[in-house]
């Protein structure tokens, strides 16, 4: 069967641009095609049947943005407007994909917003693995980071974190979280031998299908969200599992996992593997 190609929403501001130069680089590595879906919520609009494209439209110059960009790509890219709202358009192209790149805000986020709504909502929802560009990710031959915490639901950042690392040939740092001096965290763990053996657990199967893999794996006092945040400063991304703890049935993202998403200084990977 044919891999899917490396799906990213694009709608003409910078983070979507780096969420397409991200889409690109991971197409090279997988040896992929780019499918870029701009989702244009007045496409449908009886005001706009039968009339031509304005070639100075917004949706025009964000595809044309991305077409230019596809020149020195080095994979095949296209590019597309489909109608629709945008959450629901990229979740719903999500469903025959298994990787989706997105811009932490859009053209119409303000500067200082964190996380947008789209790429919330996207996040939450897509049914595959979905990078989100946050802050200056550090040089791509630097380590990748994963949160680990132990539930059978992790396994999927996990694979995803050994998987991305020896694609990349670099090192994975794996971070499990416990019980810090001020308080509970959002994952209670035994400290110790005890933690250090339930770490070397979650990794075992990802490490055994990935033997070429570097893995550093650290156990840090603290809560979950914060260390991960403060590893982001020196990754090249950040892998995490949708229900990290915190969870709450309805929500569709861990809280470790939503913190993370709108404080890291370096793209966030929320991992799904694919039905």
């Amino acid at each position: 069967m044919t891999a899917p190609a490396i799906l990213v929403g694009v709608d003409g501001s910078p983070p979507s641009l780096e969420a397409f130069d991200l889409a690109v680089a991971a197409a090279r590595l997988r040896r992929r095609p780019v499918r870029a879906v701009y989702a244009d919520p007045w496409a449908g609009h009886a005001a706009w049947a039968n009339q031509d494209p304005d070639p100075q439209s917004e949706p025009q110059l964000a595809i044309r943005a991305v077409t230019e960009r596809a020149v020195d790509a080095g994979v095949p890219v296209t590019a597309e407007i489909i109608a629709g709202e945008p959450s629901k358009v990229l979740i719903s192209a999500a469903e025959s994909s298994d990787l989706l790149f997105l811009g932490h805000r859009g053209r119409g986020g303000f500067p200082q917003l964190l996380l947008g709504s789209v790429a919330s909502k996207v996040a939450a929802h897509a049914a595959c693995t979905v990078v989100v560009t946050r802050g200056q990710a550090a040089p791509a031959h630097t380590t990748i980071v994963v949160g680990v915490d132990g539930t059978p639901a992790n396994q999927d950042a996990v694979e995803f974190a050994f998987a991305e690392a020896e694609l990349r040939g670099v090192p994975l740092r794996a971070v499990q979280a416990g019980p810090g001096p001020t308080g509970p965290s959002d994952l209670l763990l035994e400290g110790g031998d005890a933690g250090e053996e339930a770490l070397d657990k979650a990794l075992e199967p990802a490490r055994h299908r990935h033997p070429g893999v570097a893995v550093v794996p650290v156990l840090i006092e603290g809560r979950p969200a914060y260390e991960l945040i403060d590893a982001s400063h020196t990754a090249a991304l950040v892998v995490l599992g949708a229900h990290t703890p915190g969870f709450l049935p309805g929500t569709r993202l861990g809280t470790v996992s939503a913190t993370v998403l709108q404080h890291a200084a370096c793209p966030v990977a929320i991992a799904r593997s694919m039905p």
